[in-house]
């Protein structure tokens, strides 16, 4: 695997463009997006979007589920595997550097015959996965800033306030709001923002990493971090222990994905043939490190295991995480101010996220407005006049997301709903192109500077099976007996989607549906 070295035509004006928006001309898309984006602001961004404390509100329930081992071992073996899916999708990227991204590699892979049925069913995993993550991102604001003020009023021993459902939905909404009308600003805006993220996220969560467990007194001896296994049947429900395995993995396949947001950029990325798929590899590499370290630290300082959960702790069972920096905090210093810091950075990765999120969503629904694939496509594929952003595909985002959170109100389990909705259609999407690469004709594939030569069709097949493993697993219920208050409704969301989806292919959609329709034309080789 390697970078190959761009040939460039003899035309002049191809000499005289950007690489990347020469290879988008080249593939039938002219420039219409702003492209000043940097190696290092891509990176920030996507980066922000994988987020390095975001998995922190399954940190309990993985845990639970049975115990530190299987936790922290499950989280390296993810790594190992979306290492597979990071390479795949970069060699992909380099080739074809298209907002679009997903579903544009899917209908070109495929061929004409299956083209467009492929492009069909990434776009709209890609935009269920993606509109979801925004959701997943203001639920953890939500709740990081619920845990912040009740440590900060009082604790909830101490007569602090505890959000109520119906604030701590309104919090969900605000920052959703916020987010939209950052992202209706100059992607420059964005990407300062993320570039401040990143910033944000190395040095808070240097900081966290290697301060938690220094103040932590005692600390859990490595043999409870490394070989500790315990299920919790009476909580959970879940008397198999593979089960119980699998579920506590689930924070890791969470955690490491969102890598394609370096894709959606590269319309507005200078050089994205190149920085694309750089920038979703490093963004996998550094993640893994500082992902894997942080649940490190954070298991290495647990207290008391059993009173993590407990409703009547000072953070009322809601947030584990939370409890475990509290309880290191006033252990040592009999305060809980330096947990309430900690906790804003903390809080600080997941506005970021958001915010970044919000940037890549918008672009997919963009890109597939523009050719034609969601209703009222006129109206969301506008493109702001002096900011040059999608500002109503931004805001179509944000109303959808909030939909997604008004079961905040009635269930329990939304979160976990939420994010295995958005980690089926997001991860899912990857493996429509994936699968397509697998089995094109090699001669059929042009690559761009990455390639991984003969060994893109064994890590393809690996990043497919792993990928098809992943939905599957969040399919499954998380907790028992099967209740109201408790029911992951993922499964009946992701099926009432994709039914409504296949019967819109069926009966209308395939008669018109192209996938990427060229806006651009050569002739005689010049644009």
């Amino acid at each position: 695997m390697a970078f190959r070295e761009a040939h460039v035509g003899l035309n002049p004006r191809a000499m005289e463009i950007d690489s990347g928006e020469k290879r988008l001309n080249e593939l039938g898309y002219k420039q219409e997006l702003r492209r000043e984006m940097s190696l290092f602001k891509t990176f920030a961004i996507t980066f922000s979007t994988m987020a390095l404390f975001i998995g922190t509100p399954l940190y309990g329930s993985s845990l639970l589920y049975a115990g530190p081992a299987s936790m922290i071992w499950g989280y390296v073996v993810v790594t190992f595997f979306t290492w597979f899916v990071g390479f795949a999708m970069a060699e992909i990227c380099s080739s074809f550097p298209t907002t679009g991204s997903l579903y544009f590699w899917a209908a070109h892979l495929a061929g004409p015959r299956w083209g467009p049925f492929a492009s069909w069913c990434c776009a709209w995993l890609e935009t269920i996965g993606v509109v979801s993550g925004i959701g997943a991102s203001a639920y953890s604001g939500a709740q990081g800033l619920q845990i912040i003020i009740l440590l900060s009023t009082g604790t909830n021993k101490g007569g602090g306030y505890l959000a109520t459902r119906s604030v701590f939905l309104s919090m969900y909404i605000i920052l959703t709001l916020i987010w939209a009308v950052l992202n209706s600003f100059a992607l420059q805006v964005i990407a300062f923002l993320n570039m401040i993220s990143v910033w944000w996220q190395v040095i808070g969560g240097f900081v966290i990493i290697v301060a938690l467990p220094m103040i932590a007194s005692p600390t859990q001896s490595a043999s409870y971090v490394f070989t500790h296994f315990e299920t919790s049947p009476e909580t959970t429900g879940i008397h198999s222990k593979p089960y119980a395995v699998i579920m506590s993995v689930l924070l890791s396949q969470f955690c490491l994905c969102g890598y394609d947001t370096a894709a959606h950029l590269t319309e507005e990325t200078k050089g994205a043939d190149r920085t694309g798929p750089m920038a979703i590899l490093c963004s996998i590499g550094i993640i893994s490190a500082f992902g894997w370290a942080y649940i490190l630290a954070l298991t290495f300082s647990i207290q008391d295991p059993a009173y993590l959960y407990d409703p009547n702790n000072e953070t009322a069972g809601a947030l584990v995480p939370a409890q475990i920096i509290y309880d290191a905090f006033y252990g040592r210093y009999h305060s809980g101010t330096g947990a309430v810091i900690f906790l804003c950075i903390i809080w600080g990765t997941y506005f970021f996220a958001g915010l970044s999120v919000t940037a890549s969503a918008a672009r997919v629904v963009y890109a597939l407005s523009r050719d034609g694939g969601v209703p009222f496509s006129k109206v969301w594929r506008k493109i702001h006049p002096k900011q040059k952003v999608p500002i109503n595909a931004v805001w179509l985002c944000t109303a959808i997301s909030i939909i997604i959170g008004l079961p905040i109100l009635k269930s329990n389990v939304v979160y976990t709903a939420v994010i295995s909705i958005g980690t089926i259609g997001w991860v899912g999407s990857y493996a429509v192109p994936i699968f397509a690469r697998l089995v094109m004709d090699e001669k059929d594939f042009k690559p761009g500077p990455f390639y991984l030569g003969r060994a893109s069709k064994p890590i393809c097949l690996i990043a497919f099976l792993y990928i098809s493993y992943t939905c599957s697993v969040f399919l499954l219920p998380t907790l028992y007996p099967l209740q109201w208050d408790t029911f992951n409704y993922a499964p009946i969301a992701i099926a009432v989607s994709l039914t409504l989806i296949m019967l819109w292919w069926v009966l209308d959609a395939r008669k018109w549906f192209n996938g990427p329709v060229r806006n651009i034309e050569f002739q005689n080789g010049a644009i």
